[in-house]
Protein backbone atom coordinates (compact mmCIF):
# COMPACT_ATOMS: atom_id res chain seq x y z
CA UNK A 1 0.00 0.00 0.00
CA UNK A 2 1.34 3.16 -0.68
CA UNK A 3 0.86 6.57 0.67
CA UNK A 4 1.44 10.00 -1.04
CA UNK A 5 3.03 12.28 1.50
CA UNK A 6 3.09 15.22 -0.62
CA UNK A 7 0.19 16.66 0.82
CA UNK A 8 1.59 17.06 4.28
CA UNK A 9 4.38 19.58 2.91
CA UNK A 10 1.45 22.35 2.55
CA UNK A 11 2.10 23.58 5.97
CA UNK A 12 4.36 23.22 9.42
CA UNK A 13 2.51 21.44 11.99
CA UNK A 14 0.22 19.46 9.93
CA UNK A 15 -0.50 15.49 11.26
CA UNK A 16 -2.60 13.19 9.04
CA UNK A 17 -3.53 9.35 10.22
CA UNK A 18 -3.78 6.58 8.09
CA UNK A 19 -5.18 3.51 8.74
CA UNK A 20 -4.60 0.74 5.87
CA UNK A 21 -4.29 -3.11 5.27
CA UNK A 22 -1.13 -4.79 3.95
CA UNK A 23 -1.64 -6.10 0.62
CA UNK A 24 0.98 -8.74 1.49
CA UNK A 25 -0.27 -11.91 2.21
CA UNK A 26 3.35 -13.55 3.28
CA UNK A 27 6.62 -12.11 3.84
CA UNK A 28 10.18 -13.60 3.14
CA UNK A 29 12.08 -14.23 6.07
CA UNK A 30 15.34 -15.58 6.55
CA UNK A 31 13.48 -19.58 6.87
CA UNK A 32 11.44 -19.26 3.60
CA UNK A 33 8.61 -17.55 2.66
CA UNK A 34 6.01 -17.12 5.89
CA UNK A 35 2.46 -16.60 5.80
CA UNK A 36 0.17 -13.99 7.38
CA UNK A 37 -2.26 -14.70 10.00
CA UNK A 38 -4.72 -12.67 12.10
CA UNK A 39 -3.91 -9.47 10.47
CA UNK A 40 -4.80 -6.40 11.99
CA UNK A 41 -4.82 -2.98 10.09
CA UNK A 42 -1.43 -1.13 10.19
CA UNK A 43 -2.29 2.20 11.96
CA UNK A 44 0.38 5.48 10.90
CA UNK A 45 0.40 9.09 12.14
CA UNK A 46 2.91 11.67 9.89
CA UNK A 47 3.56 14.57 10.97
CA UNK A 48 4.94 17.75 9.30
CA UNK A 49 7.55 19.05 11.97
CA UNK A 50 8.99 21.62 9.57
CA UNK A 51 11.91 22.32 7.49
CA UNK A 52 10.76 19.49 5.12
CA UNK A 53 11.40 16.92 8.02
CA UNK A 54 8.20 14.10 8.65
CA UNK A 55 7.94 12.11 11.54
CA UNK A 56 6.08 8.46 11.26
CA UNK A 57 4.56 6.73 13.84
CA UNK A 58 2.33 4.07 14.71
CA UNK A 59 1.83 0.19 14.74
CA UNK A 60 1.04 -2.94 13.12
CA UNK A 61 -0.43 -6.19 14.89
CA UNK A 62 -0.28 -9.50 12.98
CA UNK A 63 1.23 -13.14 13.27
CA UNK A 64 3.60 -15.27 11.21
CA UNK A 65 3.22 -18.71 9.84
CA UNK A 66 6.69 -19.45 10.46
CA UNK A 67 8.41 -23.17 10.49
CA UNK A 68 10.06 -24.93 14.02
CA UNK A 69 13.49 -24.79 13.87
CA UNK A 70 13.99 -28.65 14.51
CA UNK A 71 10.64 -30.46 13.18
CA UNK A 72 9.68 -27.90 10.16
CA UNK A 73 5.97 -27.79 11.34
CA UNK A 74 4.69 -24.21 11.04
CA UNK A 75 4.37 -22.01 13.79
CA UNK A 76 1.72 -18.60 14.68
CA UNK A 77 4.16 -16.46 15.94
CA UNK A 78 2.26 -13.00 17.30
CA UNK A 79 4.07 -9.88 16.27
CA UNK A 80 3.32 -6.50 17.76
CA UNK A 81 5.47 -3.86 15.65
CA UNK A 82 6.42 0.13 17.06
CA UNK A 83 7.24 1.80 13.63
CA UNK A 84 8.92 5.56 14.56
CA UNK A 85 10.63 6.96 11.58
CA UNK A 86 12.01 10.43 10.77
CA UNK A 87 12.45 11.39 7.39
CA UNK A 88 14.83 14.05 6.11
CA UNK A 89 12.85 14.91 2.27
CA UNK A 90 15.92 17.58 1.77
CA UNK A 91 17.99 14.48 1.29
CA UNK A 92 18.26 13.07 -2.14
CA UNK A 93 18.19 8.80 -2.40
CA UNK A 94 22.15 9.63 -3.50
CA UNK A 95 22.79 11.45 0.20
CA UNK A 96 20.96 8.65 1.62
CA UNK A 97 23.02 5.88 0.33
CA UNK A 98 26.54 7.89 1.13
CA UNK A 99 24.91 8.31 4.90
CA UNK A 100 23.89 4.57 4.57
CA UNK A 101 20.68 5.49 5.64
CA UNK A 102 18.65 4.03 2.42
CA UNK A 103 15.17 3.41 2.73
CA UNK A 104 13.61 1.47 0.20
CA UNK A 105 10.20 2.05 1.74
CA UNK A 106 10.49 5.61 0.54
CA UNK A 107 10.42 6.36 -3.17
CA UNK A 108 10.45 10.07 -4.20
CA UNK A 109 7.05 11.20 -2.08
CA UNK A 110 5.45 7.82 -1.64
CA UNK A 111 5.90 5.79 1.61
CA UNK A 112 5.41 1.89 0.18
CA UNK A 113 4.33 0.22 4.17
CA UNK A 114 4.38 -3.03 3.24
CA UNK A 115 8.08 -2.31 2.82
CA UNK A 116 8.14 -0.60 6.13
CA UNK A 117 6.53 -3.34 7.72
CA UNK A 118 9.30 -5.75 6.31
CA UNK A 119 11.69 -3.64 7.75
CA UNK A 120 11.02 -3.77 10.85
CA UNK A 121 9.59 -7.24 10.84
CA UNK A 122 12.99 -8.54 9.90
CA UNK A 123 14.61 -6.14 12.91
CA UNK A 124 12.27 -8.17 15.10
CA UNK A 125 12.38 -11.83 14.28
CA UNK A 126 13.17 -14.47 16.64
CA UNK A 127 16.34 -16.61 16.61
CA UNK A 128 14.50 -19.55 17.12
CA UNK A 129 11.21 -20.97 17.00
CA UNK A 130 10.40 -24.15 18.72
CA UNK A 131 6.74 -25.60 18.00
CA UNK A 132 7.42 -26.81 21.52
CA UNK A 133 10.32 -26.93 24.23
CA UNK A 134 10.47 -30.85 24.15
CA UNK A 135 10.37 -30.92 19.99
CA UNK A 136 12.32 -33.92 19.30
CA UNK A 137 12.99 -32.38 15.64
CA UNK A 138 13.41 -34.65 12.67
CA UNK A 139 15.55 -37.53 11.91
CA UNK A 140 18.30 -36.87 10.11
CA UNK A 141 18.94 -40.07 7.99
CA UNK A 142 15.12 -41.19 7.19
CA UNK A 143 13.54 -37.43 7.49
CA UNK A 144 10.82 -38.62 10.30
CA UNK A 145 9.06 -36.62 12.47
CA UNK A 146 10.34 -38.14 15.67
CA UNK A 147 7.33 -36.17 17.04
CA UNK A 148 4.30 -38.01 15.80
CA UNK A 149 6.59 -41.18 14.83
CA UNK A 150 9.52 -43.05 16.09
CA UNK A 151 12.13 -44.23 13.22
CA UNK A 152 14.52 -47.05 13.71
CA UNK A 153 17.46 -45.55 11.89
CA UNK A 154 20.69 -46.25 13.94
CA UNK A 155 21.57 -42.65 15.16
CA UNK A 156 25.01 -43.75 16.58
CA UNK A 157 27.89 -41.58 14.97
CA UNK A 158 31.12 -42.92 15.06
CA UNK A 159 33.42 -39.65 16.44
CA UNK A 160 35.53 -39.35 13.09
CA UNK A 161 38.67 -38.29 15.37
CA UNK A 162 38.26 -42.19 16.17
CA UNK A 163 38.43 -43.57 12.47
CA UNK A 164 42.06 -44.51 12.67
CA UNK A 165 41.34 -46.75 15.96
CA UNK A 166 38.56 -48.11 13.83
CA UNK A 167 40.33 -48.65 10.65
CA UNK A 168 43.13 -50.77 13.35
CA UNK A 169 39.93 -52.71 14.70
CA UNK A 170 39.15 -53.76 10.93
CA UNK A 171 42.37 -54.82 9.63
CA UNK A 172 42.31 -57.48 12.98
CA UNK A 173 38.96 -58.69 12.18
CA UNK A 174 40.15 -59.76 8.59
CA UNK A 175 42.48 -61.41 10.08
Amino acid sequence: MLINLTELFTRDGKEKDYTLHLDAKAFQTPDGVCDLADVKPVRIRVANTGDRMLVLSGSAKFALMIPCSRCLEPVKVPFSLTLDRAFDMKQTDEDRARDLDEQPYLQGYNLDVDQLVRDELLLNLPMKVLCDEDCKGICNRCGANLNHETCHCDRSVPDPRMSVIQDIFKQFKEV
